[in-house]
């Protein structure tokens, strides 16, 4: 188990990384395409990630809901003006959204089928991930893709487990558990089974296949931004292309 960073704490990291994320993009042509989202530019992405934070600024704003905030609750997420001060406007929302509200309240959130919490220090946590991700897709679009921090990725990785993994439902191969080890130190077990993903399950057995790498890559692995060649893999690789395989990205 890691520590899940304190609530003011995620508030700076999505700040740190929608930051680094506009600091790429301004260092090129808008028109440039990103590798890691191959349909789309950096004009694209830029759009996306000011949609993506007001959104969950409204879904915030809403507090406890069985349902999405209505497009007149969001409202208009068209990119006005300059695309880049618009993006930060659109950061500044979701922060001071985040800041106003109780971080233990309920809110809607599209995991439900996870056993991930709904609730907003849960948004706060899955947004640090989205900036950080699309940070990177950022600087890899302009030719100087940097390693996601640790302090991000060590607390990324188990969050990709329980919520993303875990709102996949059924697992559709032979079950299998397999390990996560971070060369900082931490190492996260999954258990994939007919049931689904479960995230830091009971002991009850060695893992199939090991995966091995600092916390940015065995990240960017499970986003499908880096290869598999990327990391170490000891045990039964097959297991691990399984994984990757059912992994969806879109």
């Amino acid at each position: 188990m890691t520590r899940t960073p304190a609530y003011p704490e995620l508030l700076d990291l999505v700040d740190e990384r929608a930051t680094a994320f506009r600091e790429a993009a301004a260092a090129t042509d808008l028109a440039t395409r990103v590798p890691g989202c191959p349909d789309w530019s950096l004009r694209d992405l830029v759009a996306h990630l000011g949609e993506v934070h007001r959104f969950w600024a409204a879904t915030v704003a809403a507090g406890p809901s069985d349902a999405p905030p209505s497009a007149e609750a969001i409202g208009d997420r068209t990119p006005r003006g300059d695309l880049l001060t618009w993006s930060a406007e659109s950061t500044r929302l979701l922060l001071d959204a985040l800041r106003a509200a109780d971080p233990d309240e309920g809110c809607w959130a599209w995991w439900g089928d996870s056993d991930a919490p709904m609730t907003v220090r849960a948004v706060a946590r899955h947004q640090v991930q989205e900036a950080a991700v699309h940070a990177y897709d950022a600087q890899e679009a302009v030719g100087r893709a940097e390693p996601i921090p640790a302090a991000v990725a060590v607390d990324a990785v188990p969050e990709f487990l329980q919520v993303s993994l875990g709102s996949l439902g059924a697992w559709p191969h032979r079950p299998a558990r397999i390990a996560l080890s971070a060369v900082e130190g931490p190492t996260w077990l999954l258990d994939l089974t007919p049931k689904g993903a479960t995230a830091d399950p009971a002991p009850s057995g060695d893992p199939v296949a090991t995966i091995r790498a600092s916390a940015s890559d065995l990240l960017l692995v499970l986003f499908k931004r880096v290869g598999v060649e990327a990391v170490t893999v000891t045990g039964d690789p097959s297991a691990v292309d399984e994984l990757l395989s059912w992994i969806d990205n879109e």
